[in-house]
């Protein structure tokens, strides 16, 4: 696996290069810079920095050696800080990715370990850091062959991360596994049927004992009697009038917008749900971190058809909540399957609404299973 998106400190990844998010002055930052200083030994290597290198233009890399770290090499891509994305922070930052692989490929090292660049302290929204970091590195792969890894670790991520792991290991238990069992064991339910004959001739036979005990043994209980039906409290007429006034204000207009899309395509469902979550196109293909050429296909095509994975991270993207995901997939001829672990993953969080496309990701990698984005 030429690319692999994982979760640790990547001061202690054990390849022969790993990137560090640098400044473009001589000058120690915060973030992965300064982790990677004190774990490489900061004097030292802020000295050789000042000596030998100096200032440095965004987008550039330079290469030094590993000083402490278990890496050979420390590749120091020079980062770009986000402003508001239309001061050319995309184009530095993919010249960030393909510089550092350039200097890879002329040192002939065969593996690296890139962070998410410049989404840490330097302002990068992290689907779109992600999006480019992917889109750089597959273009180098196609010609080159090095093992590349994308660290995603920061306190933050890594409390969530393992917060996550643990409730999704009972949400796969409590709906894969289950599923599972069910099917695996159906044959237990279909005993003999002189089994199930005995079996039934032994509960009867408890049944009357049982009720023969607690006729002896039990007091009388004196049961309330149950009020007529015309004796039991109605809502007034003014209560029932205001109940319907509040569902008509609030959700007869939506019901009667959603019935108009029942025969909605895919992509014509998919259009109408982020027109009324009042969000952006490129805000879904974005954080669903799939091509924006393929997400203008499905939008511009009522009867385009797109593959399962796509679809699941479409709804990861327009934040839908379950039966939204399980409406829109539907419309593909989709549906998720508690028989698929992917599909389990993919429920989970959706259902717990967290609309994060790299964390997912992460679980997909870390439970065995083919990862998406990479």
């Amino acid at each position: 696996m030429p690319l692999k998106i994982i979760r640790n400190d990547i001061t202690k990844m054990d390849t022969q290069a790993i990137v560090n998010t640098a400044n473009s002055h001589p000058a120690v930052g915060n973030g992965c810079d300064r982790a990677v200083y004190n774990a490489a030994g900061y004097d030292e290597l802020l000295k050789y920095r000042k000596e030998h290198i100096g200032s440095a233009a965004e987008g550039t890399a330079f290469i030094t050696s590993g000083f402490n770290l278990q890496a050979e090499y420390i590749i120091h891509a020079v980062s770009p800080r986000y402003i508001d994305g239309a001061h050319g922070e995309e184009e530095k930052l993919r010249a960030c990715y393909r510089n550092s692989l350039m200097i890879a490929k002329m040192n002939s090292i065969k593996s690296i370990a890139f962070p998410l660049i410049s989404t840490g302290s330097f302002g990068y929204p992290k689907e779109e850091g992600m999006r480019i970091a992917v889109e750089e590195i597959n273009s180098f792969l196609i010609h080159d062959d090095i093992q590349i890894y994308l660290v995603v670790f920061d306190d933050h991520s890594a409390h969530i991360g393992n917060k996550l792991s643990i409730n999704l290991e009972a949400y796969i238990d409590q709906n894969y596994v289950a599923e599972k069992q069910a099917m695996e064991y159906a044959s237990v339910r279909m005993a003999p049927q002189h089994t199930i004959a005995m079996a039934s001739s032994v509960q009867k036979e408890g049944r009357k004992k049982k009720k023969k005990s607690t006729a002896q043994n039990s007091a009388p209980v004196l049961e309330a009697p149950r009020a007529h039906k015309a004796d039991r409290p109605l809502l007034s007429s003014n209560l029932w009038n205001g109940a319907a006034d509040f569902f008509a204000s609030k959700h007869e207009s939506r019901l009667e917008e959603r019935i108009k899309h029942t025969t909605d395509t895919f992509s014509q469902y998919l259009m109408y749900l982020i027109h009324d979550k009042k969000m952006e196109n490129a805000e879904v293909w974005k954080r669903a971190i799939i091509d924006k050429k393929v997400f203008s296909k499905i939008k511009n095509n009522p009867d385009y058809h797109p593959q399962k994975l796509t679809a699941l991270c479409l709804c990861i993207g327009a934040k839908l909540n379950l039966d939204e995901a399980k409406d829109l997939l539907a419309r593909a001829g989709y549906a998720l399957s508690p028989c698929d672990k992917t599909d389990i993953i993919f429920s989970y969080f959706i259902e717990n609404e967290i609309y994060d496309m790299i964390e997912l990701d992460i679980q997909l990698e870390e439970h065995g299973l083919p990862c998406i984005i990479s």
